[in-house]
C-alpha cells in the first residue's frame, strides 16, 4: 500500500545516515506509508527493534507484520514517554521525515490540498480541536497577519489578514472556495498555486503546532539517543530546517552555543552534514516532492 500512499524521499541517504547496527533499537517518528520503516527493517537482525510513531489514523493501516516492529499511534512530541512505556530508555537511531505525506494531500476531505474543494480541516490528529477553518474564523487580524507572514512567508500577509476578517463577517470561511472568495483580490496572477501553498502551509503549521512539536521532539531525541546514536531529520521548508540546523550545531534553537568553565562547547550532537544533503537529479525527476527536501544528520556525543 505504501507505494501509492507516499513515495519516501531520499530513502537510501536516510537509512545510510542512521548507520544501522543489526541488533540496535531504531525509531521512525513519521511512519506514514512505511517506506522508510520497511527499508530500516531490511538492515536489522532478528533481535533488532523498530518503533514507529504516527498519529494519523490512515497511517495505522500500513502497519508492518513483523515481530521486530512496534507501532505507537501518537505524535512524536510524546517520544520519550512512549519509549519508556515500551521499555526503552535509550535508542540507537531516530529518523524524522517532516513532510506531509502525498496521501494526505490526495485525500480531499482532509483539507490539506489546494486542488480539491473541501472543508478546511488540516488536522493531522483527528482528535484535535483546532481546524484551519477555526483559525480563519476566530483569529484576530493581527494574529492572522503574523501567521501568514511568519509561517507562510506570504508577501501581502497584512492585506490578506484584513480581507479574511472582513470577508468572514458576511459568511464563515468553511471551505476552499470560501477562502478563495475572500482572498481572490490578493492572490497574484500567474502565481496562484504557489501563493495558496504558502497560505495553506501557514494554516497547517498553526493547526498542528508543528514548530513547538518539532522543538520538543528534538530536545527529547537528544535525551533518548545512546552515545554514537544518530538523529536523521528531513525538512521541507526553512521554518523546519532552521530549528533542526540550530539544535544539531548548537544544542539550542536561539542564540549562541553555550560553553563550560574551560571553554568547551556544551551541545549534544556532532554535526555530520556540514551542508544539508539534497536529492540528486534522478530523484528530482522521479519525485517532485524531493525538490525542497533537506536532510541533516547528527551523532550523539
Amino acid at each position: 500500500m505504501e507505494n501509492n500512499y507516499h513515495v519516501p524521499v531520499m530513502l537510501d541517504a536516510c537509512v545510510e545516515g542512521l548507520n544501522i547496527k543489526p541488533n540496535g533499537v531504531y525509531v521512525d517518528v513519521t511512519f506514514g506509508g512505511g517506506g522508510h520503516s520497511r527499508e530500516i527493517l531490511k538492515h536489522l537482525g532478528a533481535d533488532g527493534v523498530l518503533i514507529a510513531f504516527d498519529q494519523d489514523p490512515d497511517a495505522q493501516r500500513n502497519r508492518i507484520a513483523d515481530p521486530r516492529f512496534r507501532f505507537v499511534d501518537q505524535n512524536f512530541a510524546y517520544l520519550k514517554n512512549n519509549l519508556r512505556l515500551l521499555g526503552f530508555k535509550k535508542v540507537d537511531g531516530i529518523l524524522a521525515d517532516l513532510g506531509v505525506s502525498s496521501h494526505q494531500f490526495n485525500e480531499a476531505e482532509r483539507g490539506f490540498s489546494t486542488r480539491f474543494e473541501s472543508i478546511l480541516d488540516m488536522r493531522m490528529d483527528q482528535q484535535g480541536k483546532l481546524t484551519a477553518s477555526g483559525v480563519l474564523n476566530t483569529y484576530s487580524e493581527d494574529q492572522l497577519h503574523k501567521l501568514f507572514g511568519i509561517y507562510g512567508e506570504v508577501k501581502n500577509a497584512k492585506s490578506l489578514a484584513k480581507a479574511v476578517v472582513t470577508g468572514r463577517v458576511e459568511r464563515p470561511i468553511e471551505t476552499l472556495s470560501d477562502f478563495k472568495r475572500v482572498a481572490a483580490a490578493h492572490i497574484p496572477k500567474g502565481k496562484e498555486h504557489k501563493y495558496m501553498a504558502q497560505v495553506f502551509q501557514a494554516l497547517r503549521i498553526e493547526v498542528n503546532a508543528e514548530i513547538d512539536v518539532l522543538e520538543s521532539f528534538l530536545v527529547q531525541s537528544a535525551e533518548v539517543l545512546n552515545e554514537g546514536g544518530r538523529l536523521v531529520v528531513m525538512s521541507y521548508h526553512s521554518l523546519e530546517d532552521r530549528p533542526v540546523k540550530n539544535f544539531l550545531s548548537k544544542g539550542k534553537f536561539r542564540g549562541e552555543v553555550e560553553k563550560d568553565f574551560f571553554g568547551n562547547e556544551i551541545k549534544p550532537f556532532r554535526v555530520l552534514t556540514r551542508k544539508a544533503i539534497v536529492a540528486d537529479e534522478e530523484e528530482l525527476e522521479r519525485n517532485s516532492r524531493s525538490r525542497s527536501a533537506k536532510l541533516r544528520i547528527g551523532e550523539k556525543i
